[in-house]
């Protein structure tokens, strides 16, 4: 097989593909397809439909072990698509279920298990699961993007690229070209990001995979400061399947960006109505925040909380959003506490930047600078990691890092947080600065 390197210039990539927070705080990304369930869908009730279907078909053949393991995997789908994630035990059942009627080489339930380990953020589990998959099926290519979500979210650079790797040599598709993406980006190499992306696009027929390629595109082109060129991509994706709820709040993003906090309000709303994702809520509440709302954005950090507080029940852990929420609008000490907690799990690039800013907002500059560090050792151009990096140097009186890094998040994104963006050209023109 003609194996297509990852790590490559923007023109060899061009070449051989021819033959994966606030506003600007980079939470979750949503899922690049892997094992999309048979409806091949982003309709909650069209999906729901299929999953009565197999129920039934179950309640006729209790021991079909490949049906329990579609029927897990439907279930892992439909708590993302409807962000209820008391479908992730029913998951976990029915997952299980097919393992114990066929425990020996079942590639299908092993990978869901992965999946679902995944959604649950219970990554060093997933990356687990995805390995047994492939010891007893290797070619087996969506436990290849189990694993390379997993080892993404472990802070394992080398072995995420690997797995992208993998993925591109088994089925050099749209999975395989997001996540690659997605490695590329966090290595500081956005063009070959766009590229491999585009490629994904071009690989793409169903509308939801068509929908998520265009979302892509345009976070990279809104994260790098051109949010007039993210809010047509965001269109674009909604016009390709209008049901995809992260390009709608993708257009909010861009919107409030683009000075039309009415229609980015109105567009996050709808968002939440469809899918409350902890991020829609957070990025919601600093909104309003910035806008001198705070009885509208006390409301969406409860409603942030008891979202937390629902997904702790059904086995999620998710240290990382509420660890960020305490360290910017709560008690900066519990920030700490709970993202120490995170970083013990894993040693990923988001971990390291929150961690460092809630030390800084308890006043532990010299701990946070060396996580900041950490956070940007990759290259990954990220406006909001160097915004922290700049202001935990500030506290240090290093003037002239200080000023270096502020100027560089306004130049990556000038538009990187309502909150935050202004705050930062108040400290770069103080430090004598220009981005």
């Amino acid at each position: 097989m003609r194996r297509m390197p990852l790590l490559l210039t923007t023109a060899a990539l061009c070449g051989c593909l021819a033959a994966f927070g606030a506003l600007g705080r980079e939470g979750p990304k949503p899922v690049p397809p892997a094992a999309r369930p048979a409806s091949g869908t982003t309709d909650p009730g069209a999906l729901g439909r299929s999953i009565a279907a197999d129920q039934q078909r179950l309640r006729n053949a209790p021991a079909d072990a490949a049906g329990w393991a579609r029927l897990g995997a439907e279930y892992v789908e439909q708590a993302r698509l409807t962000a209820d994630p008391s479908f992730y035990p029913k998951a976990d059942e029915a997952l299980h279920r097919s393992l114990g009627l066929r425990p020996d080489d079942n590639a299908d339930a092993l990978t869901g298990l992965g999946a679902l380990a995944n959604a649950r953020h219970l990554f060093a589990d997933a990356r687990d699961f995805a390995d047994r998959a492939i010891a007893a099926s290797p070619r087996h290519w969506p436990a290849h993007a189990v694993l390379a979500d997993a080892r993404t979210q472990l802070g394992d650079e080398p072995g995420a690229t690997e797995a992208a790797q993998q993925l591109l040599d088994l089925r050099p598709g749209t999975a395989a070209f997001t996540r690659a993406a997605y490695d590329l980006e966090q290595h500081g190499r956005t063009d070959d990001a766009r590229t491999a992306l585009q490629r994904a696009l071009d690989d793409a027929f169903d509308p939801a995979d068509k929908a998520f390629c265009r979302y892509q595109i345009a976070e990279l082109d809104r994260s790098n400061g051109h949010p007039d060129q993210a809010l047509t991509g965001y269109r674009q994706a909604l016009a390709d399947d209008p049901s995809y709820t992260p390009a709608l709040a993708g257009r909010a993003r861009a919107e409030a960006a683009l000075g039309d906090p009415d229609g980015a309000v109105r567009d996050y709303t709808t968002a939440i109505d469809r899918v409350p994702l902890p991020q829609y809520l957070l990025e919601l509440g600093e909104l309003q925040e910035s806008l001198r709302h705070p009885t509208e954005a006390r409301e969406q950090y409860r409603l942030l909380a008891a979202e937390q507080q629902l997904a702790a029940a059904n086995g999620v852990v998710d240290d990382l959003t509420i660890g960020q929420y305490q360290a910017d609008h709560g008690d900066p000490d519990q920030a700490v506490t709970l993202l120490r907690a995170e970083w013990q799990r894993r040693h990923n690039v988001l971990v390291a930047d929150a961690l460092a800013w809630a030390l800084h907002r308890q006043g532990n500059d010299r701990e946070a600078l060396p996580l900041a560090e950490q956070a940007q050792r990759h290259g990954w151009h990220n406006a909001l990691f160097a915004h922290h990096r700049g202001e935990i140097e500030r506290a240090l009186g290093l003037t002239d890092a200080a000023r270096e890094h502020l100027a560089e998040a306004l130049r990556t994104d000038p538009f990187f947080s309502p909150l935050l963006a202004p705050q930062a050209r108040t400290a770069l023109a103080a430090l004598g600065g220009t981005p």
